[in-house]
Order: structure tokens, then sequence, then C-alpha cells
């Protein structure tokens, strides 16, 4: 297991979960050491509207246990996680047996088949064996298929929506910490208040996290400045990461090749093994665009999981974001009837967040 943790650009247990529908549903254990159920009771609150919105999308019988935290911070939240890792192999299979969906069809049937189902190649940069030269930004294809090629690591929420972990394993699958120092709007039923942060909006960001919407990209991009590291190293592809694709990707490799680049390329979201763009990735901190590639391209409205959040800005989860779970493992509930691939329709829940931005995008909401 290894401890993930991202930022938000920022004991009490509850179990929270919507029993008024017939279906299955996803459940959220809040554990809540410091009793801000009692210290910060509009930031608890904030978190158990953000749950109940994944909850009314995905009928996974899972319980996340998450720790929850409102404390004086320099970003706005901090989400972190402990991950686990499973052979390639075993993860294609359980999302197959998962597939219930026309989003998983397609992503299924386009998933990576080298030898035989048991690894996958990479475009890659940055490491100590690049052909191009230590530490070259260009990139190369990995297809050696040695340990990187054949290891997929993910969060335990997402281990058990595969059912690759028990669905009610009852240790903790996440922390998300929220600060105390930035004024929010705890409210978002009638819009946010300029110079206010959407919390339950940025809430819904840091659960999805948690969720599974991560890239191991990240780990290439910030462990390799100054010392490089043989490709064999990034065993930190993520479920996510199966569809993360480039123009580079598909000419060199076609679907078997996802694109683990730090900055070489504009990767994507796609499901049918790169040939269609539905939605641009961000691409690292340090050698890419300036966000964390674990979330969609900032500026361009694409959905919950973008990196940045604005004050004043009413954060919503998009079809977008709802093809993406749907595609590494959550089941979706009739009510969120993602949209079949390219038919990409806003829904009407709401959240997304990451760093403290200058910018203003749908100011006055």
């Amino acid at each position: 297991m290894r401890l993930r943790l991202v930022r938000l650009g920022v004991p009490l247990l509850v179990c929270l979960g919507l029993a008024s529908t017939a279906h299955a549903q996803l459940v959220f254990n809040f554990i809540d050491p410091n009793n801000i159920q009692a210290s910060a009771p509009q930031a608890y609150n904030g978190f158990v509207q953000a749950a109940s919105r994944w909850s009314a999308l995905f009928t996974d019988n899972v319980t996340v246990n998450l720790q929850i935290g409102y404390q004086a911070m320099s970003s706005l939240g901090v989400t972190s996680t402990t991950d686990v890792s499973f052979s390639y192999a075993s993860v294609r299979s359980a999302l197959g047996s998962d597939a219930l969906s026309i989003t998983d069809a397609l992503a299924v049937a386009n998933l990576p088949n080298v030898s035989g189902g048991t690894a996958f190649n990479l475009m890659l940069n940055y490491t100590n064996n690049n052909p191009n030269g230590v530490g070259s930004p260009t990139a190369y294809l990995d297809n050696d298929g040695d340990a990187n090629n054949t290891t997929i690591l993910m969060t335990k929420a997402n281990a058990k929506a595969l059912g690759l972990l028990p669905g009610t394993n009852s240790a903790v699958d996440g922390t998300i910490l929220f600060s105390s120092s930035f004024t929010f709007d705890f409210d978002p039923s009638d819009g946010v208040t300029a110079g206010a942060y959407d919390f339950v909006g940025i809430a819904t960001h840091e659960i999805g996290h948690a969720l599974g919407f991560f890239s191991g990209v990240d780990e290439l991009d910030t462990r390799s400045t100054g010392t490089f590291h043989d490709d064999d190293f990034f065993q930190y592809v993520y479920p996510l990461d199966l569809y993360r694709r480039s123009a580079l990707s598909l000419s060199t490799g076609g679907n078997s090749t996802i694109d683990f680049t730090a900055g070489a390329s504009n990767a994507y979201f796609s499901l049918d093994g790169g040939v269609t763009n539905q939605g641009l990735f961000s691409t690292g901190r340090i050698h890419g665009d300036g966000r964390q590639a674990s979330h969609w391209k900032d500026s361009l409205g694409l959905g919950i999981m973008d990196p940045t959040a604005a004050q004043g800005e009413l954060l919503a989860i998009t079809g977008r974001d709802i093809q993406a779970f749907d595609a590494i493992g959550w089941n979706l509930s009739p009510a969120a009837s993602a949209p079949e691939p390219g038919a990409l329709a806003l829904a009407l829940l709401g959240a997304s967040g990451l760093l403290v931005m200058r910018r203003v995008r749908r100011a006055g909401r």
C-alpha cells in the first residue's frame, strides 16, 4: 500500500446513504475525530451534502470510510488516500465483469490487450533510461512488459467498486482536510456568494479523488526533477490512466498504448482507445501546464474534477465526470444516466475545485 496526497487548490462515525431509493447505493462513513459536527457544523453538513451527491449517482454495494477535518491550512483542502496495487490482468478482468453500461462496454472493448490482456504499453518521458537521453522530455514507447506495464495502482474505494477488496472493509479509505482560513459559502442552493468558495462543491471534488480520480503522471512529474528513475520504477498507472490517450499514443501504439507523459502531449480522456477526444487532462504541475495531472484541463469548464475553483463559482458534476467514474468501475444508478459517449450533457448535481486561483469563471454566481 502507498499513501497518495492531492491538494485542493487548494471519534464520531456517521453512515450516509439515501435509503429512499429502491436500488443499492454507495454509502459513506464519516470519521470525525475532532468532532467538527459540533465545532464546525456548517462544514460537517457540507461534507454530508457532498457525499449525498455521489451516493445518488452510484449503486455499488460499497461503504467508503472517510476521515474528515476542518483546520487552518494554506490550501483550500487536502485529500490523502491509501492505495493498493493489482495486476493489470486482474483489473482488466474486473472491469469486464463490472461492465453494465454503454460507456463500460466501449471502454472495456478498447482496453490495452498486450500479451493476452496481461500488459499495456506506455508513452513515457523524463526517465533515466529514456533512449533520447537521461531525463529527456521527448516521449518514447515503453513496451517491454516489465512491472510498470503490468501493474495498476488504485484507491481502496475504487478497488471496492471493482470487487477487488471487500465492499464493507472498515479501514479508512481516505482523509479529507479543509482549511478554516478561507471564506466559504456552505449553502450552494441559492448560488455562491461573491468572494466565497463553494464548500459543498469543493468537498464533492475531493471525495471524487478518494473514489479514484487519479493519474500516476503526477508521480512521474514530481519524481523527475534532477534525479531520474528507470521506467519500471513508475508503477503508478491508475484505472483512469487506461483512458489517458493522445494523438501520439494512438499513432505510435494504437489502443494498446496509454499516454503517461508529463507535459509532452495534449493527453485526453478517450473511451475508444484514443480515436475520440472526450476531454483534455491537465499535464503536470512541474513539467506540464502547471496543474496536477489528476484533473481535467483547467479553464475549460469540463467538470467537477477541474483543478481550480474561483470565488463565487458554483461547482457542478458533469456528464463527462460521470462517464469517467463509470469507466473506472463505479456503477450508475438509473437516475444518473451518464450520456452515451459523445453526448456529454450536464448533470444537475454539483461540485469542483482545487488550487486557489485569481481567475474568475462564471463570475457573479
